[in-house]
């Protein structure tokens, strides 16, 4: 992290009590290449570098997707600890679920397709965890929050004309929320409007301020 940008996070770390002098020179590190998680985080104001976490996202046997996502946004955190021995590190997965099926990203326009059809008129979950964790410490913060996306009726002609627009092959459920997505949708059902996005604010907001990070 350059040092002016060191500088502006330590002016908003609250220094009460007898803290160790090494947690203010905590850098913030975002172990995600998501440009969706990037945009986010930079809403909050906070000084930040990005990394690539190495991680298997495999699921386990018999995994459940909260439980998945759970352990994932945690071991993306812990990936890149070793690397940033001083740092506050955020992991974030996110994982959508039909009819307790974990849906992945469809990867081309036919899968995509297949994908709107299967939702429309119907109800996906998603569930999205994030963790925070201080390398100096090894503390870790985890939180999964869930979020209920209820879809329109949805004609070929929507499903293609969005589609075409703007390509969401990459993004699970085939939707971009923060974007044309929304015209997909007849509710959306949760606590955290950002978790649907990818990385749940709200619950990152909390962390950050027990770890003495002020955002405001």
């Amino acid at each position: 992290m350059r040092e002016s940008a060191r500088a502006e996070l330590q002016r908003r770390i609250k220094t009460k009590g007898a803290f160790l002098e090494v947690t203010l020179m905590l850098s913030l590190i975002l172990a995600s290449t998501s440009p969706s998680r990037r945009h986010l985080l930079e809403r909050l104001g906070l000084p930040f570098d990005i990394v690539s976490p190495q991680t298997d996202e495999t699921p386990l046997p018999g995994e459940a997707a909260p439980q998945l996502v759970h352990r994932l946004a945690e071991a993306k955190a812990r990936a890149v600890a070793a690397q940033y021995p001083a740092a506050l590190i955020i992991g974030g997965d996110q994982v959508a679920t039909f009819e307790n099926e974990i849906i992945g990203k469809p990867g081309s326009h036919e899968a995509a397709v297949a994908q709107l059809r299967r939702f429309s008129g119907r109800t996906l979950q998603f569930h999205s965890g994030v963790a925070l964790l201080n390398s100096v410490s090894g503390t870790v913060q985890i939180e999964v929050v869930h979020t209920t996306v209820e879809f329109r009726a949805l004609s070929e002609e929507q499903i293609t004309a969005y589609l075409n627009r703007e390509q969401p092959y990459q993004c699970a459920g085939s939707f971009k929320s923060e974007g044309l997505g929304i015209a997909l949708f007849e509710s959306i059902r949760g606590d955290d409007p950002t978790a649907l996005i990818g990385l749940p604010l709200i619950a990152l907001i909390r962390m950050l301020e027990h770890e003495a990070v002020r955002v405001i």
